[in-house]
């Protein structure tokens, strides 16, 4: 793959409202792409994209608005094939300015406070809007409920500290300030946000504790996931069994870090990814009876959540109850012990 250098922090999502205006220039992040002899030939289109995890009508619409470029040239097209030594500079804007309506949507209330809110998001719920999602986010809801939180952060995440992938139930801290923001997520960075998940696995048995601890990185193949990758961010995962019936795990998971679908990746690469999930899951393990009765839904749920108040920092501690339809699916997979 090309070699990458990235000259400031990158936007979660690039894709997420669009372009910004055409000749725009604040808030840009910088790419810098080598071109190596492996794409000697290819699309710069097709290159950037596999490079930076793009879709290619993206891409297009960069080098349309002039916003790639070669190093001996200003401007390139999408059709220019490129050649082993080439300097790609692209330039990503910050997504436009969304307006979004306050809407009432479902997720359950555990704790609030003038700085803070911890809620129970249900499984399906996606947090922010993104293509395809535009309305009915967890967004949408907590600015229907709590309309203080829109004048902070920004617009798409207003609040939003960290994250649960759509298919995830459990907690989230929300902040209702710029002052308690600003403190969580110094307390995510510091490592001082203790989060444990429940987790059911099928495939390797996993009977003692194993720590894993190793980077995760874009996988090239495909832009959706993520994969272990050398080059990758450190990625540490505390695995604890709980019980066991061969082939399925039922897990704690520690995060110390908090990288994209980092359990589902670190389970994958110890070879039990997690029941329902058909994106890192192995195709054997797809068609269980287990995986049917969760439909879409994959066995992960934030179980419990601690960190330090952002404002008194006083230890804050909180636990989720497993939703009905994890339990239902542990309750089949016991009645059927002793017959798998």
């Amino acid at each position: 793959m090309p070699d990458r250098h990235l000259e400031s922090d990158s936007i979660d999502s690039y894709e997420t409202e669009g372009l910004s205006c055409p000749g725009q220039t604040l808030g840009l992040v910088k790419e810098s792409i080598k071109i190596g002899e492996e794409d000697d030939g290819n699309r710069v289109d097709i290159v950037i994209s596999r490079s930076l995890g793009l879709s290619r009508s993206f891409v297009q619409r960069l080098i349309k608005d002039g916003l790639v470029n070669l190093t001996t040239s200003n401007r390139t097209k999408s059709s220019y094939k490129v050649k082993t030594g080439d300097q790609l500079i692209v330039q990503i804007p910050p997504p436009r300015p969304l307006d979004i309506i306050p809407e009432p949507v479902d997720f359950s209330l555990v704790y609030e406070d003038k700085h803070i809110i911890v809620l129970d998001k249900p499984a399906g719920l996606v947090v922010h809007p993104s293509p395809g999602h535009w309305r009915g986010t967890l967004v949408h809801g907590l600015l229907h409920r709590f309309p203080d939180i829109g004048s902070i952060n920004d617009v798409v995440r207003p609040g939003i500290v960290h994250r649960l992938d759509s298919t995830t139930s459990g907690l989230m801290v929300i902040a209702r300030d710029v002052e308690s923001l600003h403190s969580l997520q110094i307390s995510f960075q510091e490592r001082l946000v203790d989060k444990i998940y429940l987790a059911l696995a099928c495939g390797r048995v996993i009977s003692d504790k194993i720590s894993v601890r190793v980077p995760i990185g874009r996988d090239y193949k495909n832009r959706y996931r993520m994969a272990v990758d050398p080059d990758g961010k450190d990625s540490w995962t505390d695995v604890e069994p709980l019980w066991d019936i061969p082939p399925y795990s039922f897990i704690s998971c520690r995060l110390h870090t908090g990288r994209t679908h980092q359990i589902r990746v670190h389970l994958r690469h110890l070879g039990a990814p997690l029941v329902g999930d058909t994106l890192y899951g192995f195709k054997r393990a797809r068609h269980g009876k287990v995986e049917k009765i969760l439909g879409d839904r994959v066995f992960l749920h934030a179980w419990r959540l601690s960190f330090p108040h952002p404002i008194t920092g006083e230890n804050m501690s909180f636990r989720s109850t497993l939703p009905s339809d994890l339990i239902s699916s542990l309750k089949e997979l016991l009645s059927r012990k002793g017959g798998l």
